[in-house]
């Protein structure tokens, strides 16, 4: 018989915030419990033949197609059924998904109904932020701790919902999220590990980047920001967790558990940070576009209300200068990193609410309006290649293909980052600044680039941060267009 915490049958409510409690409190029970009797296997102790806990569940049931509000682009379930997930982590995630629970009651008018669900918590995803057990254990030990507690389930946490490949058996439920419990817990985990910063820093607003000089920029206003007591930011994150607050705030419990790496991680983040989470992350994802999708795979499970990407790229325009900046409206894919997971012939749309923001943002930042706006900035195609020496080519087979595609501009990352945000239903945006031109003959060099980083980084920053000010004023429910959103597509946002 598993060592297990005690059973909490389902139960059905008519109110969100005390569905959301059940949740947390078998949850929390379950989480504890795992907790304790590592602590004992690791002791030497006698802990049974197998331990288990497991995730609590939330399901809803309709018999209708109707809902309250047919303009909603999420909230709702698509027509009749069972409609299931597993939840994890109610401590981080609490505002959503009381806003979840609260809108499928609005819309639906059905109870809630929360219970223990048969999906195991891995014993790895249980442990707290700085536990570090497995290092302490003999290898027999080791050994043994996977026959004792649950592992990871690759099974449980592939992305068949996101991709709109899982198919489901006749009377199976339907998913109510994207990500089941052990997929966002893998996700936590990772980001954890290429971010270096925990996932309750991150904000709901993402800047990515691939030079770090704009990561450098953003820590010198991040640290500006915190020296004025009137700032709408109260703290400022950098890797290994290491927190700055606001001019005037006192410090709180667990402000000095953080400390600077002894070496950088692979994706650095660094987080201006809201009360409301609507703050803004910022993260140098480096080049190419494998890293761009590994990071916005993990990022996505956080469901924030939109990432942009800014960054550097090939001008592929003769009428284009050293530090015009590029909106991109449409994406040529030679990334290939997603052509398992979304087909080439899904097209990438641009969303109307982040090409007016970024739009907006760059006449803000500049001061230039209408046609003298036209001669900085160019609204195009943008190509991604996994071929960082595409220049080598022989010159008439990507001049050709990118002729044909009207593409203005050449990276690694934007249309990566743009297709994940399609996959994940999370909006998405790209702002480029031109920084060379190799089929004109203008290619980048040490000295050149560096000067023209320092000249142009601070003002493309600023336009990106102008730019989530302008989202942030949107309605999300505005935001989470529609377009993002499949045939049967999940209720949760």
């Amino acid at each position: 018989m598993a060592n297990s915490p005690p059973f909490i049958a389902p139960a059905r409510f008519d109110d969100a915030v005390a569905a959301f409690e059940r949740v947390r409190e078998i949850y929390d029970g379950g989480i504890t419990h795992l907790r304790a009797q590592l602590q004992r296997f690791v002791a030497g102790e006698d802990v049974g033949t197998h331990v288990r806990a497991c995730y609590p569940f939330v399901r809803v049931q309709t018999s209708t197609v109707a809902r309250a509000d047919s303009r909603l682009s999420y909230g709702f379930v698509s027509g009749p059924g069972v409609y299931d997930t597993t939840l994890t982590r109610p401590d981080l995630f609490a505002d959503y998904y009381r806003e979840q629970f609260a809108l499928l009651r609005r819309n639906h008018g059905v109870a809630i109904e929360v219970g223990t669900s048969t999906q195991p918590i891995p014993v790895h995803f249980s442990f707290a932020e700085n536990d570090h057990i497995e290092g302490t254990m003999s290898a027999e030990r080791r050994l043994a701790l996977r026959d004792r507690f649950d592992l990871p389930d690759l099974g449980a946490m592939d992305d068949g919902i996101a991709n709109g490949t899982r198919e489901f058996r006749a009377g199976e439920a339907q998913p109510l999220s994207l990500f089941t419990a052990p997929r966002v817990d893998y996700s936590l985990h990772r980001l954890r590990h290429y971010t270096g910063t925990a996932p309750e820093h991150f904000q709901n607003f993402v800047l990515f980047t691939n030079y770090q000089f704009y990561i450098d920029e953003f820590v010198r206003l991040g640290h500006e920001t915190m020296d004025d007591g009137d700032s709408p930011y109260t703290v400022f994150v950098e890797p290994g967790n290491v927190l700055r607050r606001r001019h005037g705030l006192a410090p709180e419990a667990g402000d000095t558990l953080g400390s600077a790496p002894p070496r950088m991680p692979q994706m650095p983040a660094y987080h201006l940070v809201r009360p409301d989470r609507a703050g803004i992350t910022m993260v140098n994802i480096g080049v190419g576009p494998a890293n761009a999708k590994t990071i916005t795979d993990h990022i996505a499970v956080l469901r924030p209300h939109a990432w942009l990407m800014l960054g550097h790229c090939a001008g592929l325009r003769n009428g284009q200068e050293l530090g015009d900046y590029v909106l991109a409206h449409g994406y040529v894919r030679e990334d290939h990193v997603l052509d398992e997971d979304l087909p080439l012939w899904v097209p990438i749309p641009p969303l109307a609410e982040v090409q007016l923001a970024l739009e907006q943002a760059v006449a803000d930042v500049t001061r230039l309006s209408g046609y003298e706006l036209k001669k900085i900035m160019r609204t195009g195609t943008v190509a991604s290649t996994d071929n960082r020496n595409w220049e080598l080519l022989p010159q008439r087979t990507p001049e050709r293909r990118f002729s044909q595609s009207r593409a203005v501009a050449l990276d690694m990352e934007s249309a990566t980052i743009a297709a994940n945000g399609f996959r994940f239903r999370v909006p998405y945006g790209t702002l480029l600044c031109v920084s060379d031109k190799p089929l004109h003959g203008e290619i980048k060099l040490p000295g050149m680039a560096n000067h023209f980083y320092r000249e142009r980084v601070d003002q493309h920053l600023r336009i990106g941060m102008r730019a989530i000010e302008l989202l942030r004023q949107e309605r999300p429910g505005r935001l989470h267009s529609r377009k993002l959103r499949s045939f049967a597509e999940v209720a949760f946002q």
